[in-house]
């Protein structure tokens, strides 16, 4: 599927709300994922209806955290926010307004550790078993302007540039939680703008995404052919609910 007519039919479906075709399927499997991999335990189905209906029905006696409704309600925003400025400059403020947007209204709001809608105060670290190493706090800041400077010096942007930025925009780790989620909004944003298919992670394969982040200093190959694989399953979809002519 095109690209360019992938972006376009997003951004005029958000416009009209239109339910059941790419814009309505990429809000609910985007939101499913993203959240998931984080550890959300909320369902497919329960986030279509929060989608549908700004609803939810529990089907069991388990818990729901509030958190995980406040979240995916705000990643449905930030999704619309990233298509609203599809093709503006990936910036600071821009990053950290999607940070503040993701947490607004969660219990990290109220913690001034979080530091919500700024960089983190606190280190941290991705994984707990082969553990990567992220930026300091006081280095993120110019970790972060280098690597925004070094991308809008590229003229022409590819699939592997915007894995490029995400691997090391995640090895910063600017933020204090939120940085998968920011990180793979903005390779979708940056896909759409630069008229790459864009992708979407799941999380039964999280495993996959998660090695070839760990390894991509030894291995790019390993990351590539993954995003190419989720890759190939959203264009798949986009040939199954865009092959019409209005």
């Amino acid at each position: 599927m095109d690209a360019i007519r992938i972006k376009k039919e997003l951004i005029r479906q958000k416009k009209c709300r239109f339910k059941g075709n790419i814009y309505h399927f990429s809000q609910v499997s985007f939101a499913y994922h993203s959240n998931k991999i984080e550890g959300s335990r909320l369902t497919e189905d329960q986030i279509e209806a929060i989608f549908d209906t700004q609803s939810i029905i529990s089907k069991s006696e388990n818990l729901i955290k509030l958190d995980d409704l406040i979240e995916v309600k705000n990643h449905f925003k930030l999704f619309d926010y990233i298509l609203d400025n599809i093709d503006e400059i990936l910036t600071e403020d821009m990053i950290l307004k999607m940070h503040k947007m993701l947490k607004r209204g969660t219990s990290d709001e109220d913690s001034p550790l979080y530091n919500v809608g700024g960089f983190k105060k606190v280190p941290n670290i991705i994984g707990l078993q082969n553990v990567i190493e992220t930026s300091s706090p006081e280095n993120v800041r110019n970790d972060l302007e280098e690597l925004l400077k070094d991308y809008e010096k590229l003229q022409e942007v590819t699939l592997k540039d915007i894995i490029d930025f995400h691997v090391r925009f995640e090895r910063i780790h600017p933020l204090s939680d939120g940085n998968g989620r920011i990180g793979r909004l903005i390779m979708f944003k940056e896909c759409l703008k630069n008229n790459i298919v864009p992708f979407i992670i799941l999380d039964e394969e999280k495993a996959f995404y998660m090695r070839g982040l760990k390894e991509y200093n030894k291995d790019r190959k390993y990351l590539k052919d993954t995003i190419l694989h989720f890759q190939d399953i959203y264009d798949e979809m986009c040939n199954k609910l865009l092959n019409y002519d209005v």
